[in-house]
C-alpha cells in the first residue's frame, strides 16, 4: 500500500467550496489534488487537476490523507461512490468529508432545524442528497471509514453575490410571506472544513450556515442600499416567473441552527450575517 502524504487533500469534484478550502490550506503546505469533468477547469489555483471520468483514481486515493466529496448526485446516486468504494476500504483516509445540503430537512414552515432533526426532503434535489448521504453512511459503517457530512445552506461569496444583478437591473425581490432561508459565506465553509480536518469525529454531521436566516428580499434590498441604488420593487411569489430550480428553493422555509459547529469545532464565523458578508464582498470588489 502506498503511504499517503501527511497533508494531501483529494477533492473529488473540485468546485466553488473546495477552491476556497484549497486557498486556505495551500499556505500550510498542503498538496491539493482535484478532479473536474470540464477541460476548461483543468487549471485551478493551488491544485493539481485531473479530468474525471478519464483518470484512474486509484493512485490519487493512495496519495490522499484527506478526501472531500463534492459532486452532486444524480438519479443513480453519487457518481464517485461505485467507482471508489472498494478502493477506499483498502486505502482509508484519515478524514472523509461529504458536502450535502440543508435541503435534506425539507420544509419546516420557518421553524428551526438542527442536526438532530430527522431528514424529510420535499424536493427532488433534497431527496437525491438524502439518498447519497445514506449510501456513503452505509459504506462508512461497513468499512469503518471516517465519514463527516456537511449540510450546506445557500452559498454565496466572491462571484456569487447579488451585486451584479442589482447593478444590471435583473435582481428581483420575490415576496412569499413567511419565507426564510439560511446562508453561508464560502470562506466560512472553508474554515469549518479545515477545523473538521484538524479534529476528525467520524460519523459527525454538521450544519453550515450563518446566524441570520432571513427573507431573500431583505438580502436584495440590503445589497441595493450598499450600492446606493434603488431597491427593486416587490413581486408576489404567485406572479414570479421562476425556473423549476428556483421555484424548488421557495418550496421550503426553515431556520437552520449552527450551534454544533461552534460547540464542537470552536468556529467563530467570519461572516455571522449576510450584512457582514455583503459588506466584505463589496469592499473586495472596490479594493
Amino acid at each position: 500500500m502506498t503511504e499517503p502524504a501527511q497533508k494531501c487533500l483529494l477533492s473529488l469534484g473540485h468546485g466553488y467550496s473546495a477552491r476556497a478550502l484549497a486557498q486556505r490550506l495551500a499556505p500550510e503546505g498542503w498538496q491539493i489534488v482535484g478532479t473536474t469533468r470540464s477541460e476548461a477547469k483543468l487549471s485551478a489555483p493551488h491544485a493539481e487537476m485531473h479530468l474525471w471520468p478519464g483518470t484512474d483514481l486509484t493512485p490519487l486515493i493512495a496519495r490522499a490523507s484527506h478526501i472531500l466529496l463534492n459532486a452532486g448526485p444524480n438519479v443513480e446516486g453519487d457518481p464517485f461512490l461505485p467507482q471508489i468504494g472498494s478502493n477506499l476500504a483498502q486505502n482509508p483516509p484519515k478524514w472523509l468529508g461529504y458536502l450535502s445540503t440543508t435541503g435534506v430537512y425539507g420544509d419546516h414552515a420557518g421553524a428551526w432545524v438542527s442536526e438532530a432533526t430527522p431528514v424529510a426532503p420535499s424536493t427532488r434535489r433534497g431527496a437525491l442528497r438524502t439518498k447519497a448521504e445514506t449510501a456513503w453512511q452505509a459504506l462508512a459503517a461497513a468499512h469503518s471509514l471516517p465519514l463527516h457530512i456537511f449540510r450546506l445552506a445557500g452559498i454565496y461569496g466572491p462571484g456569487r453575490g447579488p451585486f451584479s444583478k442589482v447593478r444590471n437591473g435583473t435582481a428581483r425581490r420575490i415576496i412569499k410571506p413567511g419565507q426564510v432561508f439560511s446562508r453561508i459565506h464560502v470562506d466560512d465553509i472553508a474554515q469549518v472544513l479545515h477545523a473538521s480536518m484538524m479534529a476528525p469525529d467520524p460519523g459527525a454531521i454538521y450544519n453550515l450556515c450563518d446566524d441570520d436566516p432571513a427573507p431573500p428580499q431583505d438580502v436584495i434590498a440590503h445589497a441595493a442600499s450598499l450600492l446606493n441604488m434603488p431597491v427593486p420593487p416587490e413581486i408576489p411569489f404567485e406572479q414570479a416567473d421562476l425556473s423549476p430550480m428556483a421555484r424548488s428553493f421557495y418550496a421550503e422555509s426553515k431556520r437552520v441552527s449552527n450551534e454544533r459547529i461552534k460547540r464542537d469545532l470552536g468556529i467563530k464565523l467570519l461572516y455571522p450575517s449576510y450584512r457582514d458578508g455583503l459588506a466584505a464582498l463589496l469592499a473586495e470588489e472596490q479594493g
